[in-house]
């Protein structure tokens, strides 16, 4: 049978801006020198993000139209996008006339012809690929997009290329006393990441499983709305116990059909999508304190960047070697969503 395996990890991240001066020259202006927001920056744990929007630009941003901010994601996007994806083949020994499948995940930007056609155009793609685009899902989107393309490699017999994509500086929001604001401008920064998978038996982490967890009854616990002004995030302080509630069994369930246990997995590749949120997942599969290190310092170095998060921490922890069993990766998202992956080495 045919498997599908993580053959190369690409990275491409804008301008990098340190958090207490973000907070200094921007957020603190922004927030009306609030003293709640100053300790929600402070309590974020990031120490550094990436923005592909200068911060000088922030005042006149949050005032932008979607429209205006949707021209923007379709000038930056492409070559950062581009990056991503060339050091990704590079780093699996994959041309691009080989991929049968490219998709995109990104829910901070959209336009047809849009950024999976550019892509196609400038690498470029063989005529026949296959393009998916996964609009709009939120952080977890690299997971199913993750269960996709591996089946779609296992099917054909050929390789495939997901890149997770997120500019989520385009939506600042307009100045608000509302935490939930708050909490979204201390987090969220941009980034590309991209995947190559590849069908041979080559080393490389082999896409064992995906499964999910839908709490349906929390669904508005976490949002993502299309308004005027840019995309506007609604994110419930409820949000890290329901997921300490949920992941454990979802793990459970999908470590046990494939004989294993927690105390099995050699790393844990888990969304940052705050420290509460780490916390959380620590707490329900009662985890050691420094299980979620690499999340950890992915938050502390890049924010939460949205469905490319959890790549990043997947790049992460494969710059330090092989693992030396299965690991586990879990993404989170409106839903209340939660996607978990069982990656497997090479025996």
């Amino acid at each position: 049978m045919v498997t599908a395996r993580i053959a190369g990890v690409g990275a491409a991240l804008p301008p990098l801006y340190d958090q207490e001066q973000l907070w200094e020259d921007v957020f603190r202006w922004h927030f009306s020198r609030s003293r709640v927001a100053e300790r929600i920056f402070t309590a974020s744990h990031v120490r550094t993000r990436h923005s592909a929007t200068d911060p000088a630009e922030f005042k006149a941003v949050a005032d932008w139209s979607t429209a205006e901010r949707m021209r923007r994601y379709g000038e930056v996007a492409p070559p950062l996008g581009l990056t991503a994806v060339r050091e990704a083949l590079v780093a699996a020994r994959t041309d691009p006339d080989e991929i049968g499948l490219l998709a995109v995940a990104t829910c901070t930007g959209y336009r047809t012809p849009g950024l999976d056609i550019e892509l196609a155009r400038t690498l470029p793609l063989p005529a026949d690929a296959r393009r998916l685009l996964i609009g709009h899902t939120g952080c977890h989107a690299a997971l199913p997009a993750l269960g996709t393309i591996a089946d779609y490699v296992a099917a054909h017999d050929r390789p495939a290329v997901l890149l997770c994509l997120e500019l989520t500086s385009l939506h600042l929001q307009p100045a608000s006393i509302d935490p939930e604001q708050m909490v979204s401008h201390a987090l969220f920064a941009d980034a590309a990441a991209a995947l190559v998978l590849r069908p041979e038996a080559a080393a490389g982490l082999r896409v064992v499983d995906v499964d999910s967890r839908t709490d349906t009854a929390r669904r508005n616990q976490m949002t993502w709305d299309i308004t005027d002004l840019g995309f506007r995030m609604g994110l419930s302080a409820e949000v890290p116990d329901a997921l300490a509630e949920q992941v454990g069994p979802l793990v459970n369930d999908l470590l046990t059909r494939h004989g294993r246990d927690p105390g099995d997995v050699a790393a844990w590749a888990v969304h940052p999508g705050g420290p509460r949120i780490l916390d959380a997942v620590e707490e329900g599969l009662e985890l050691g304190p420094d299980a979620l290190a690499a999340s950890r310092r992915v938050l502390a170095e890049h924010g939460n960047c949205s469905s490319a998060t959890v790549v990043l921490v997947l790049q992460e922890i494969l710059a330090a070697g092989p693992p030396a069993g299965p690991v586990v990766a879990l993404a989170f998202g409106p839903g209340l969503t939660l996607y978990a992956a069982l990656l497997e080495p090479d025996d």
